[in-house]
């Protein structure tokens, strides 16, 4: 059926017809798909899902004219609900796009308990208790257990069994119904000992986590406090018990199926009772295991909706051909998988490139070097912010972050903190949580002492305790004490207390008269004096109160967001929900990392772990550490999810793809020996032309393919050679400003008299020269010779590329060496950059492998000089913006 919307609908929305319009064959066939039949979208990396998406809900809108308010879209991030809010918008119009229930299974829970909070036993007022609070509730409720695990040698942090019980609650399972398991498995049968027969450490841990889960929600509930989990577990209670709660939803719609965990799918079960769904994934793209994500979920789906179709979308907007290729044959591995391809359109462009290089610190200046040369070869096409580079986890960033530092490249770590768990946010948060909701304890314990009163860990507590036996909130109590109500108490408990009791009465009259949010909060700060408190107790105070003002811009910018809420949700029971309330909710659901300042980002280089990439895009991305123990990583339960990660990686890059790895790793300070990922090396092995392990050198023809994937303008020749001058100009005046204050921290020399290594920062100029160590035979390497650009095979998959290999044209110097190294320097690249000979050696003496003995073979002991001016290190989620070069030309 070729449906169209209505002519009034054309004439209304001029535009609206165009969703239609652009769909490619199986894009229209899963708009078009009949909204009574259950429908799986199985979408694989860039092929336009979340266009496929809107367009669907638009057709449903449009064409079978169902209300906007009874439609429900389900995503896993407000960045994705943002993304398709503005694409509805401009085909519904705005009205009928804030009235469609879209948002995060989070968020569209937290609604809907505010207003049905009797059904399941809650009061309106509750407050979303974070991670961070969460794991001081459990630290308390572990304290009684520590002697006895201590004597059984087993340690439990509050963070581990906060995971454990997030896992126990994405299952669905209450904290009764785990207690009752765990007790009929560690009590059940025995061995001939007369021990469980599961192992008794493992018995201790989960008896002692059930018994603090149960703890744990009991707390929750005496404070009127949710978690995360909490709002889908009470969100599935109320939409299967309230008919009433669900009884407006005719469809729903669900992105990232693959990622739902089993209370999420009991969720979506529940909400949509008049069984027409729509669920879009990607088993290929299933990474969040540890999260408890079940991929099983489609086949559940297909079990629970007997009349489920399937439609797969195959055809890739994002990538070259060459990264599509070379991905799908890492992911095809899985022979479990469910059969499907990918294909693009786009051409195949420069192959993927697979570097071995001797050490993650040299595996970090060749990255910081490529881009650098990237950039320029490229005459301004590319800014910092079109790179990325993936890492398996954090840890790995500490070599790459100081070597972009050292090449004056500024950087940006993905997600490196989240803004709302900073102490001064929090701080201040605290305060109008206690307003909201005068029952949650961990806001007044956070808040009784900022800024400082002198009440310590002793009077807090006997204040918990009286409050306790009295039946009163902390807050009753303090404002009985303040008023004299309440007898018996000290004299300097009064006095402490006092500005607390009247800040905490005037915030509550501004939120009783419906004061907005930012100004609660500036009338927060100016009554607790909290910029002064700020620069007397931290020494970075500046910044913090920075943070403050982005907490009242932030509290401004969804102010007009919480009035449309007010508006749409009606109802005579949502009219009792407060600015405050809804702010409050807003802050505590915000994704990480969305309310940051953004300003300036595409001006970094993205540092991010493979997961935090998921849904993004880069025209270039660099994925180091590709080895045996990261991928997979050595701890996983799940190789096949750690393939797909590496897939999903992959499948970020636009048009250009880098994968690299160490021979030799540090690990816990020591060195050891690291093999090529078994993911890569059997793809080399099956197919060695989806790689190659040279540079690409940046043709005109690799140019135009590059800008065409990106939809970019052609860069202007002469702006290429300019640039591409000013980087070799800066890479002769580093190294020769390098050797006039003496460092020595290179490790190479190189045989052509005429060129000293490109030494400052140990970077790496592959345009200069390529040296690798190739274990193969001469015919192969003379082969490799002559084409630098060379599919890999086995034998390449140990070849070693020297951190030196860019090398400054500079007059011959002599260095201190270091390490075993064999040099080969492509023919190709010496006859068009190489000057010409002036030195006892001839240029095709240059191709010939020459090693170089170590340091300790030369018994050369002498102190290898520092980098003045160079920080050593640099933490995670620190900005780095390096030092200035004075001849490299930043892009704009």
């Amino acid at each position: 059926m070729n449906s169209r919307p209505s002519s009034s609908c054309s004439s209304q929305h001029g535009s609206c017809t165009s969703y239609i319009e652009s769909l490619n064959t199986a894009q229209l066939q899963a708009v078009q798909h009949p909204p009574q039949s259950p429908l799986q979208i199985l979408a694989g990396p860039g092929s336009g899902k979340t266009k496929v998406l809107t367009s669907r809900i638009a057709h449903l809108i449009l064409y079978h004219h169902l209300p906007a308010s009874s439609i429900c879209a389900v995503t896993f991030t407000n960045k994705a609900a943002n993304e398709m809010k503005e694409r509805l918008t401009m085909i519904v119009g705005k009205e009928k796009t804030a009235q469609v229930r879209m948002g995060t299974f989070h968020a569209l829970c937290a609604l809907f308990l505010r207003q049905y909070a009797s059904s399941v036993g809650l009061d309106r007022n509750f407050t979303i208790c974070d991670s961070e609070e969460s794991k001081r509730i459990i630290a308390t409720l572990l304290k009684k257990y520590k002697d006895d695990l201590a004597a059984k040698d087993i340690t439990l942090k509050e963070g581990t069994v906060l995971a454990l019980i997030s896992k126990a609650k994405a299952k669905g399972h209450s904290a009764s119904s785990f207690l009752r398991d765990v007790s009929t498995r560690c009590h059940g049968p025995k061995d001939s000992h007369g021990s469980s027969i599961s192992s008794s450490a493992v018995n201790d841990i989960d008896l002692v986590v059930a018994e603090i889960y149960d703890l744990y929600e009991q707390n929750l509930r005496k404070n009127n406090s949710l978690d995360f989990d909490d709002l889908l577990l009470f969100g599935v209670k109320l939409f299967t018990s309230n008919p009433d709660a669900v009884s407006w939803c005719k469809h729903v719609l669900v992105d990232e199926f693959q990622d739902t965990n089993v209370t999420q799918y009991d969720l979506m079960k529940a909400i949509a009772w008049a069984r027409c769904v729509t669920v879009v994934g990607d088993p290929d793209q299933s990474i969040y295991g540890w999260r408890s994500a079940e991929v099983g979920n489609l086949a559940r789906m297909q079990k629970d909706f007997v009349s489920t179709e399937q439609i797969f979308l195959e055809e890739n907007y994002r990538s070259t051909a060459s990264i599509l290729n070379a991905s799908l044959a890492i992911v095809a591995q899985d022979k479990t998988r469910i059969q499907k391809s990918l294909r693009t359109s786009h051409p195949a462009g420069p192959p993927p490139i697979l570097m071995s290089l001797s050490s993650e610190q040299i595996e970090a200046s060749f990255l910081a070097g490529e881009i650098k040369r990237i950039v320029a070869y490229m005459g301004g096409t590319f800014n910092w912010g079109d790179f990325v580079i993936l890492l398996r986890f954090n840890a790995l960033s500490r070599a790459i972050e100081s070597a972009l530092q050292k090449e004056g490249i500024p950087s940006r770590v993905l997600g490196g903190h989240k803004f709302f768990e900073r102490v001064e946010i929090k701080d201040l948060l605290a305060y109008l949580q206690l307003v909201d909701n005068p029952r949650f304890v961990p806001a007044f314990m956070r808040a009784i002492n900022i800024p400082a009163r002198g009440m310590g860990e002793k009077s807090v507590a006997e204040l918990i305790a009286r409050a306790e036996a009295s039946k009163l909130t902390l807050v009753e109590l303090v404002e009985k004490i303040h008023s004299n109500k309440t007898p018996d108490v000290k004299p300097a408990v009064k006095r402490k207390i006092a500005p607390f009791v009247s800040v905490f009465r005037n915030l509550r009259q501004m939120a009783s008269d419906n004061a907005q949010p930012s100004d609660l909060i500036r009338r927060l700060v100016e009554l607790i004096g909290y910029e002064d408190h700020l620069r007397k107790t931290q020494p970075d105070w500046e910044s913090r109160w920075e943070n403050v003002q982005e907490l009242i811009t932030f509290a401004s910018d969804v102010q007009s967001g919480l009035q449309d809420n007010l508006a749409h949700e009606g109802g005579s029971e949502n009219t009792e929900e407060t600015p405050l309330r809804l702010f409050l909710q807003a802050s505590m659901l915000t994704s990480e990392g969305e309310q940051q300042n953004k300003e300036g980002d595409n001006e970094k280089v993205t540092i991010s772990t493979c997961h935090a990439a998921k849904g993004l895009e880069w025209p270039v991305v660099m994925i180091p550490a590709a080895e045996q123990g990261i991928f997979p990583f050595y701890r996983t339960d799940d190789v096949e999810e750690e393939r797909r990660l590496l897939y999903v990686a992959g499948t970020r890059a636009q048009s250009l793809l880098y994968l690299s790895h160490a021979i030799q790793r540090k690990v816990a300070g020591e060195t050891k020996t690291r093999d090529l990922s078994p993911f890569l090396s059997s793809v080399v092995k099956q197919n060695p032309p989806l790689f190659v392990n040279v540079p690409p050198q940046f043709s005109d023809v690799d140019r135009k393919v590059i800008c065409q994937v990106l939809k970019r303008p052609q860069p202007n020749p002469s702006l290429v050679k300019e640039r591409v001058a000013a980087y070799h100009e800066s890479s002769r005046y580093r190294s020769s400003e390098s050797w006039a204050r003496n460092d020595t921290t290179s490790s190479a020399q190189i045989l052509n008299p005429q060129c000293t290594p490109f030494t400052s920062a140990g970077s790496y100029n592959p345009h200069k020269m390529t040296l690798t160590t190739s274990y193969q035979d001469s015919s192969s390497t003379a082969s490799s010779i002559a084409n630098p650009r060379k599919p890999l095979n086995a034998a390449l998959t140990k070849s070693v590329i020297h951190k030196d290999a860019h090398a400054a044209m500079l007059p011959p110097r002599t260095n201190p060496l270091g390490g075993l190294q064999v040099q080969n320097i492509p023919k190709s690249v010496l006859a068009s950059e190489a000057p010409k000979k002036t030195g006892p050696l001839a240029p095709s003496s240059i191709s010939q492998a020459v090693v170089h003995p170590s340091k300790e073979q030369t018994g050369d002991s002498s102190p290898v000089a520092p980098t003045p001016g160079v920080k050593r290190r640099l933490g995670m989620g620190r900005v780095s913006t390096g030092y200035a070069n004075k001849k490299f030309k930043l892009p704009t």
